[in-house]
């Protein structure tokens, strides 16, 4: 069993880009939405990725917080084209900067389209309570807030966030 300990940030201003060594596009969609999950109808996410020339199909448990079951396939990229067609809600498009910070690296995800304005930081980590050195660039902690899960962002993009959600 794959186990995924994260943690997430909004990145409060472009300090990180100098740092960033790679950038990867990305487009993924999801087989269930979020009314699946919250209803208790789905106990994980199911993700289809292309990211750059590869392609994954992921499944991600619903736990909320930074730890997390998660299981990830790679597939064909002419298949996770036909799949992402198959998704409910909007696509999630954005560019992930990767950027070396304290010894671990970090994924700065530049949302695009519907999504367009929001930039989060996430640090996968070893274990829960590993401690790390926070960069100034990664502002308050989102990991327990689930509006800013990629598989809520597909259903209520940013750009549609009421002055209320984006506080």
């Amino acid at each position: 069993m794959g186990i995924e300990i994260e943690r997430k940030f909004l990145v409060t201003h472009d300090g990180w880009r100098a740092a960033a060594h790679a950038v990867v596009p990305m487009a993924q969609g999801y087989i269930n939405d979020m009314a699946a999950m919250d209803s208790g109808a789905q106990k994980a996410s199911v993700r289809v990725r292309i990211q750059g020339d590869a392609a994954y199909l992921n499944i991600k448990s619903r736990e909320l917080g930074h730890t997390r079951q998660e299981f990830d396939y790679p597939v064909p990229v002419a298949e996770a084209r036909e799949l992402l067609a198959l998704c409910v809600g909007g696509l999630v498009d954005k560019r992930r900067h990767l950027v070396n910070h304290g010894g671990l690296l970090w994924e700065v995800d530049e949302f695009l389209g519907d999504n367009a304005g929001l930039v989060v930081a996430e640090v996968e980590l070893e274990s829960a309570d590993q401690p790390f050195d926070r960069p100034d660039w990664a502002g308050a902690e989102v990991t327990d807030e689930p509006r800013y899960y990629n598989l809520a962002l597909a259903s209520h993009p940013y750009t549609r966030w009421s002055a209320a959600e984006r506080a």
